[in-house]
């Protein structure tokens, strides 16, 4: 019931305008071994390229193993531990063959606080602090990195939100204040998912505005609709369906209001799990 991290913040309308779309084709299939690992094979075509990767996860008492491999010959690895003491994780990554990529990360959860802090694995790491105090209601927070090679700040952001049964409104600086994300996300009808949403973003640099508003919509228990449109006329809509418990095939597509003589984009993605 606390506050939770700052990467919490704003996340709802974020989730809302932007996940799941898509204007590529994607596949992916989820296999369990007799051990219980699971084994999840992805592939992805953008234009004329193909990407692919294979992901294997072990859940054992309280630790999560990622390994991830993918058709760029990068190996991708991920510790998760759980409850270290109440309200601790850890979370220890590295890539391969990036030597410098090793990276631990520890986050706390509390009634009234959410802090994560991490650091590279190096002589002169970068390390991150990140933390939110407040409320489930209200709650404000900071997001901090600093390169200790360069004695500089990398990035400096900070956030505002406020929650309440049915509407999630926040306020982010970021960039290094250079811009200036205000959103909300509003629960119309718990029953049929039914929410809308907004971002607008201004950057004080360039001194332009974009505004995204979006909504969705249960068709019924297993099949949702999304839209959303932003003011350089970009359109975008997508429909998503459950045919088999969390097995979902999405169709989307994208359209510029402004340029209809163009070809618009279409997306693709199956997911299958047994």
């Amino acid at each position: 019931m606390g506050p939770g991290l700052y990467s919490d913040i704003g996340k709802k309308a974020r989730d809302l305008l932007y996940k799941d779309y898509q204007t590529d084709q994607k596949f992916a299939i989820t296999t369990y071994a007799a051990n219980g690992v699971a084994i999840t094979s992805s592939g992805s075509k953008k234009h004329d390229l193909i990407f692919g990767e294979i992901h294997a996860q072990l859940k054992n008492k309280g630790v999560t193993t990622d390994v991830k491999v993918n058709s760029n010959s990068n190996l991708f690895t991920t510790v998760t531990v759980d409850e270290l003491a109440p309200g601790f994780k850890s979370i220890f990554s590295f890539v391969v063959p990036d030597q410098r990529s090793g990276k631990v990360e520890l986050q706390y959860l509390h009634d009234y606080a959410g802090i994560s802090a991490s650091f590279g694995l190096t002589a002169n790491p970068v390390v991150n602090f990140a933390s939110v105090l407040g409320t489930k209601a209200l709650a404000a927070g900071a997001d901090l990195s600093f390169d200790t090679a360069s004695g500089n700040f990398t990035k400096y952001n900070a956030g505002l939100t406020v929650t309440n049964a049915d509407l999630i409104a926040s306020l982010t600086l970021n960039d290094k204040g250079d811009s200036l994300t205000a959103s909300y996300y509003h629960l119309v009808s718990p029953l049929t998912s039914t929410a809308v949403g907004a971002e607008l973003t201004h950057s004080f640099s360039s001194n332009e505005n974009t505004l995204t508003f979006g909504t969705q919509h249960a068709l019924d228990p297993l099949t949702m609709v999304k839209a959303r449109v932003n003011n350089f006329g970009k359109a975008s809509a997508l429909v998503q369906h459950e045919w088999r418990p969390k097995s979902l095939v999405t169709i989307s597509g994208e359209v510029d209001t402004k340029a209809i003589d163009k070809s618009s984009k279409v997306g693709l993605s199956l997911v299958l799990k047994p």
